[in-house]
């Protein structure tokens, strides 16, 4: 791979979907094809998975890292050498598997992706797996499931890192609103997403394959393939079950994933070294404030904040809780000492308007740019008429929500039938894809496939018919993500750590345009340094 593992993030939201399974939704199959090969990899004669002859404990042919004596998981450097060092789960020589890892080895674009946006979220759901004894190969799920994209979102409504569809997610504790989305929850999406797997774990007796599949394809499906085998006296293993097809690509993936990182040197890969320290600290917000003050007062930029809150789908975080952020570790202080000196009216950027005679609550929030939802939930308004003289808060400016933010906010107000309409069909040509014609009609890639169904890298046939969207804005405080867009400028200071691989992911941009706008020669940044940066606002 590449050693920019981070670039290309904005990318791929929808990519991530390829492989979306969380729970108790069962989107289409879309396995690996079986014919790709790459040297590195031996596939056995046979075609079908269920033609191996070879024994599912014995042992494949790709080693795996054992810890090393005298260290304990916080010593090592690499995070990855932490995870390899976790790995519980037996290895197999099955075909399936090997068919997985061939379509993983040969595409490490999807990888870098993937890992790029692990660094931000990987160490804490390594340290939250090793805190409950459960194998380290489930650090990996994430990749299985939306490619570490907690913005992923399945036609099944499966959403954020795990892919909790909303009744799975509302069963374990995941609160779901108009402003704020538990699925996306880095913490709490990690929490329920084990308090689920381990659930699985105790009610198959142990069986940790059977429990993934679970995971997958719901407790029910196994539970009853599992019955069926026992009343005709067969195996009750997940290799000897008649499960979903997507599900008998799932195991098979993971496990394809966990012999990949344990060696990937063997398929000619290397992964980029991510630090075995936090990336984020978690801190108290004393209440619902604007998440432009937030960066503000953190010392980071907008899309970061986003980044690491991806639950918070609107300007401003939840009214009624949860009252706390995720930022990167060296802006905590900064925040915490910050957020406390704030009035309430700075907390959420807010003027006030007096009631006027013939207002109504539709009328104000046309005045100013926002939507009835956002001026109720500042002012606590029960429905009906309002008072003359009553004096009411409402946002001080126009807000630009990031594109995949916006897009989240969408799928909520969808609901209303008040986004992504108007729409016309565009006819592809020969040799189209998703991308070409995005950047052809100056749209967003991600909110294109989303709307016919699609992953971004699907491929296309001539003469194929695609709804194209003219979205309107989810909301009067955020700007269409497929309106008009021009370039800001943004002067970024360099802090220690930071590489143009990460500057680049945080603005959405490439790191040849960051090395262009400031004319760098070599990668190397320091500390204070002060880089132009050309974002595009929509």
């Amino acid at each position: 791979m590449t050693k920019e593992l981070l670039r290309g993030v904005q990318t791929s939201l929808v990519l991530a979907t390829l492989l979306l399974g969380a729970c108790a939704h069962t989107p289409p199959a879309k396995s690996p094809p079986p014919t790709v090969t790459v040297p590195t990899v031996q596939i056995p004669s046979s075609d079908s998975p269920s033609s191996a002859s070879v024994n599912e404990d014995s042992a494949a042919s790709a080693s795996v890292s054992q810890p090393v004596a005298g260290i304990t998981p916080e010593q090592y450097a690499d995070l990855f050498d932490r995870i390899r060092s976790g790995f519980k789960l037996d290895d197999v020589d099955r075909v399936a598997v090997d068919q997985q890892l061939n379509w993983f080895a040969s595409n490490p674009d999807y990888l870098e992706r993937a890992f790029g946006r692990a660094e931000l979220y990987l160490y804490h759901i390594v340290t939250e797996i090793e805190r409950r004894g459960m194998p380290l190969e489930l650090a990996l799920l994430p990749v299985i499931e939306s490619a570490f994209e907690p913005y992923a979102y399945s036609r099944a409504s499966a959403s954020g890192l795990w892919q909790f569809i909303p009744g799975t997610g509302s069963r374990f504790g995941l609160k779901q609103n108009w402003w704020y989305d538990g699925r996306r929850d880095v913490v709490e999406s990690t929490r329920a997403a084990l308090d689920y797997l381990q659930s699985l774990h105790d009610e198959f007796n142990g069986d940790w394959l059977l429990a993934i599949a679970a995971y997958n394809c719901g407790e029910v499906a196994v539970a009853r393939a599992v019955q069926v085998n026992q009343e005709a006296g067969r195996p009750t293993d997940f290799w000897s079950l008649r499960l979903p097809a997507e599900t008998r690509a799932y195991v098979p993936k993971l496990l394809a994933m966990k012999r990949l990182v344990a060696d990937p040197e063997s398929f000619g890969l290397a992964f980029t070294h991510i630090a075995n320290q936090p990336y984020f600290a978690r801190v108290d917000t004393q209440g619902q404030i604007d998440l432009r003050v937030a960066a503000e007062i953190a010392g980071v930029t907008y899309d970061e904040v986003y980044e690491l809150n991806p639950a918070f789908h609107r300007w401003a975080t939840d009214p009624s809780g949860p009252y706390f952020l995720l930022l990167p570790s060296d802006s905590a202080d900064a925040f915490r000492a910050n957020v406390v000196q704030l009035t309430p009216d700075e907390r959420l950027k807010v003027k006030r308007y007096g009631v006027r005679s013939g207002d109504s609550v539709a009328s104000i929030a046309h005045r100013f740019n926002t939507t009835t939802q956002v001026v109720r939930e500042l002012n606590e308004l029960p429905s009906g008429a309002l008072v003359v003289g009553t004096e009411l808060r409402v946002p001080a400016d126009v807000v630009t929500l990031p594109a995949k933010v916006l897009r989240a906010a969408a799928l909520v107000d969808s609901h209303d039938r008040r986004v992504l309409r108007p729409h016309l069909r565009v006819v592809v040509r020969r040799g189209d894809s998703l991308w070409a014609i995005a950047r052809r009609h100056g749209v967003d890639v991600n909110t294109l496939a989303l709307m016919n169904g699609l992953q971004p890298g699907d491929p296309l046939r001539a003469g194929q018919r695609l709804r194209l969207a003219v979205a309107t804005p989810s909301s009067g405080s955020a700007t269409s993500a497929t309106g008009a867009s021009h370039a800001r400028k943004v002067t970024y200071t360099v802090r220690d750590g930071d590489t143009l691989a990460r500057i680049a992911r945080v603005f959405q941009v490439t790191v040849a345009q960051i090395k262009g706008w400031n004319s760098l020669s070599e990668t190397a940044l320091w500390p204070g340094q002060r880089l132009l940066i050309r974002v595009a606002q929509r």
